[in-house]
C-alpha cells in the first residue's frame, strides 16, 4: 500500500561568503524590461506564464528594436492592447513549440506492482495513474539547444515527465515523486534520464533551478536530487552511476551551505541551519501582475523585499502559505504582503538536508571513501544537534520553524513539523513517539481527505483546506518507519 502511495503522488553566513550564484536571468524579454511589463500589465492572457513561455520568431535584439520602434510611436510609449496583440503575432509563437511528442519507450501496460494490489477498485485506479506517464512525457527539440536565445526553455538532454496543468516543463522537487513512481512502474531508463538532466543542471548552474525556464535561474526548490539518486541506487545497485553522480550531489550541497545557510546563537552556542533565500527584488515573470498588484502602495525598499520573499516562497515549494508570514509585530500572522520566507528557518528543509548528509555519507561508504563518509556523518550530527537546540519543542513534542526576526519558534500546526520523523533525524526514539502524540492532539487528523497543509484558512493554496501530496507522503512514510504499532496503523489510515 505504501509504495502505491509513493507512486500516486507523482505529479551563510552570508556576509562572509562570496555568492556562488550565476548572473540573474538578464533577458529583456522573458525576465525584465518593457515588453514583459507592457504585455503582462495589458492582461492579454488569463495566465502570466503564457507569455513568458512563448518562443521568439526572430533574434532578441531584432524583437527589442521592433518593440522600441512600435512604442516610440505610441503616447507615453504605452502600446495599446490591439497593437500589442499584432506585435506578439508577428514576433512570437504559442507556448509548447519547444517540445516534440514523445512516449516513454520503457512504458508497458502490466507493471508488477499492479498485480500486488488486491482491491480491484484501487488496482483500476493505479492503472489509470500508470497510464498518465504517456501524456506527461516531454522531449525538448534540438532547436532549443541550437538557438537557446529564442526560448525561455532551458535545454536538458534527456526526455522527462512534467507535473501537468500549467507546468509544461521540468520541475525540481515534484520530480522526486515522479522518479519514485517511474521506478515502481519499472521505467528505469526514463528515471535515469531525468536524474541525468538534474546532474546536467547542477554542472551548468551550481544548483538546480526551480524549473526548466530561464526566469527560474536564480531560485531552486527543496534539494531532493540526492534522494532521487538514492531511490535509483536502491532500485538498480549501480555503483558506477553513483560514482559519476556524486561530484554533482556534493556541488549542490555546497551551494546550499554557502548561499542558503544562517547562524543562530541559542544559549551561547552558535548553530548553522538552512533557509530559502532569493536575492532578486523584481516581480516573478510568470506571476508578474499578481506580484505588482500585491505591493501597491508600499515603499520601493519594501516592494523589493516582498518580491524577494515571494521568490523564496516559490523556492520552498510551498507557494504560498501563512507559514511564511511575519507581520509588523513579528508574529506568524498577516497576509501575503507579510511573506518573509527568508527570515524563517524551516523544519522540513533542514530535515531534508540532514537526510542528504546521511545519504552522502552512505554513498561515500559504498564507494570505499571512509574519510568523506565520516565528514558527512559529522555534518548530519551537527545539524541534528542544531535542529534539537533551535527547532525542537520538548513540551509540545514536535519541531517548529524558527523566526529569526523574533528569535522564537512559530507554534502553528504544519505537517512539516514532523519532517524530522520522515528524515529519521532525531537523537532519541521518544522524540518520534512524542511527535505522534503531538499529531494526534493537533486536530489535523479529523479530516476525511488527509492531513491539511495547515489549519489556517488564509486563501493561499498551501493552507487549509488543501492537502498536498509531498507533505502527505513524508508524513505517511515517516510514521510507517516507526516501531510502534500505533504509528504504523496511523500511517495506514492516512494512506487509505
Amino acid at each position: 500500500m505504501h509504495r502505491l502511495i509513493v507512486f500516486c503522488f507523482s505529479f551563510a553566513l552570508l556576509a562572509n561568503v562570496k555568492s556562488a550564484f550565476p548572473p540573474p536571468c538578464d533577458s529583456e524579454i522573458y525576465c525584465n524590461g518593457s515588453i514583459l511589463h507592457q504585455v503582462q500589465t495589458a492582461k492579454l492572457f488569463d495566465d502570466d506564464k503564457y507569455f513568458v513561455d512563448m518562443k521568439l520568431k526572430a533574434k532578441p535584439d531584432d524583437v527589442l528594436l521592433a518593440f522600441h520602434n512600435l512604442s516610440s510611436k505610441s503616447p507615453h510609449f504605452i502600446v495599446p492592447p490591439a497593437k500589442l496583440r499584432e506585435f506578439l503575432g508577428a514576433y512570437f509563437e504559442k507556448p509548447g513549440t519547444e517540445f516534440e511528442s514523445w512516449t516513454p519507450p520503457d512504458w508497458h501496460d502490466k507493471p508488477k506492482f499492479l498485480g500486488r494490489i488486491a482491491d480491484q477498485k484501487l488496482r483500476d485506479w493505479a492503472g489509470k495513474i500508470h497510464n498518465l506517464w504517456k501524456p506527461l512525457g516531454r522531449k525538448i527539440r534540438a532547436s532549443v539547444k541550437d538557438q537557446p536565445e529564442l526560448y525561455s526553455q532551458i535545454y536538458t538532454p534527456h526526455p522527462f515527465v512534467v507535473p501537468g496543468g500549467r507546468f509544461r516543463e521540468l520541475y525540481y522537487w515534484d520530480s522526486y515523486w515522479v522518479i519514485n513512481g517511474l521506478l515502481l512502474s519499472e521505467m528505469t531508463d526514463t528515471a535515469y534520464g531525468m536524474i541525468q538532466n538534474f546532474l546536467y543542471l547542477v554542472n551548468r548552474y551550481g544548483f538546480i533551478p526551480n524549473g526548466g525556464r530561464i526566469y527560474y535561474e536564480r531560485r531552486s526548490q527543496p534539494p531532493f536530487l540526492t534522494q532521487m539518486v538514492e531511490s535509483y541506487y536502491q532500485a538498480t545497485k549501480d555503483k558506477d552511476f553513483l560514482r559519476v553522480a556524486l561530484p554533482a550531489l556534493e556541488k549542490e550541497y555546497r551551494f546550499w551551505m554557502q548561499n542558503r545557510s544562517m547562524a543562530v546563537t541559542i544559549n551561547g552556542t552558535k548553530h548553522v541551519l538552512n533557509r530559502y533565500h532569493v536575492q532578486v527584488g523584481l516581480p516573478r515573470p510568470e506571476s508578474y501582475t499578481d506580484d505588482l498588484e500585491l505591493v501597491e502602495g508600499l515603499t520601493e525598499d519594501r516592494k523589493e523585499q516582498v518580491w524577494m520573499d515571494l521568490k523564496a516562497g516559490a523556492e520552498s515549494g510551498w507557494d504560498f502559505t501563512s507559514r511564511w508570514y511575519i507581520d509588523g509585530d513579528g508574529r506568524n500572522n498577516g497576509t501575503l504582503r507579510d511573506t518573509r520566507t527568508s527570515q524563517i528557518l524551516p523544519t522540513d528543509l533542514n530535515a531534508l538536508l540532514c537526510l542528504n548528509e546521511k545519504t552522502l555519507a552512505s554513498f561515500h561508504r559504498i564507494l570505499g571513501d571512509g574519510d568523506s563518509a565520516a565528514s558527512y556523518d559529522q555534518a548530519a550530527a551537527r545539524r541534528q544537534g542544531a535542529m534539537e537546540s533551535v527547532l525542537w519543542d520538548a513540551e509540545r513534542g514536535a519541531w517548529f520553524d524558527y523566526n529569526m526576526m523574533m528569535h522564537s519558534k512559530h507554534s502553528e500546526f504544519y505537517p512539516s513539523n514532523l519532517a524530522p520523523v520522515w528524515a529519521q533525524c532525531y537523537s532519541r526514539p521518544e522524540m518520534a513517539e512524542k511527535a505522534v502524540q503531538y499529531l494526534k492532539g493537533s486536530g489535523a487528523l479529523q479530516f476525511p481527505n488527509g492531513v491539511p497543509t495547515s489549519l489556517r484558512e488564509s486563501g493561499q493554496q498551501w493552507d487549509y483546506p488543501n492537502a498536498w501530496p509531498p507533505s502527505q507522503h513524508m508524513l505517511i512514510s515517516g510514521l510507517s518507519k516507526l516501531p510502534s504499532e500505533d504509528a504504523k496503523q496511523l500511517a495506514f489510515d492516512l494512506a487509505q
